[in-house]
């Protein structure tokens, strides 16, 4: 009989394959941060907030919304804007709709520096993360990867509707 009381300890072989995955979860974001700084000055969060407004209507969202799209709190992506805004990059205004909101807007400068810093960026995103894969395992990786946030937020799949309705027809 298993005492409650004790961890379901990891089995040899899930140590391992935890242990892999627990490095690459460090060693994948280091790896785009160093890429971005160096072929575009900024950080990967800050390039991950432009091109999200990129693809979004009219290149403006809610700040609460960018900063739900982007996993960050409120705070952090202020602080992000705040440093995107001081370079004409995005600007922000209160959301005509509802002045509880602030919308943040990618400028005609900003679109531009996505449009500079997308090539440099999606060919490091192939070279580590999917050209290693097969096209099948890159489609398990997708599948994994939702799981797992499922697992984290059960409210993800809302989330994700919501990104697929305000990205379309970018996101499929």
């Amino acid at each position: 009989m298993t005492d409650p009381e004790e961890p379901d300890w990891l089995d040899d072989e899930e140590r391992w394959n935890w242990f892999q995955f627990a490095y690459a979860l460090i060693r994948v974001p280091a790896a785009l941060e160093t890429q971005m700084q160096r072929d575009a000055g900024i950080s990967h969060f800050e390039y991950l907030a432009l091109s999200t407004l990129s693809m979004a209507t009219d290149r403006t969202l809610r700040m609460s919304d960018l900063a739900e799209f982007t996993a960050s709190t409120l705070s952090r992506l202020s602080n992000a804007v705040s440093r995107l805004e001081k370079r004409g990059w995005v600007e922000r205004a209160p959301d005509p709709a509802d002045g509880r909101y602030t919308l943040a807007t990618l400028t005609d400068d900003g679109s531009a520096k996505v449009a500079e810093c997308a090539p440099s960026h999606v060919a490091e995103v192939r070279r580590i993360v999917l050209d290693p894969l097969t096209k099948a395992q890159q489609r398990q990786m997708g599948v994994i990867a939702r799981r797992m946030l499922l697992a984290i937020d059960p409210d993800h799949a809302s989330v994700e509707d919501r990104a697929r309705r305000l990205f379309s027809p970018h996101v499929k």
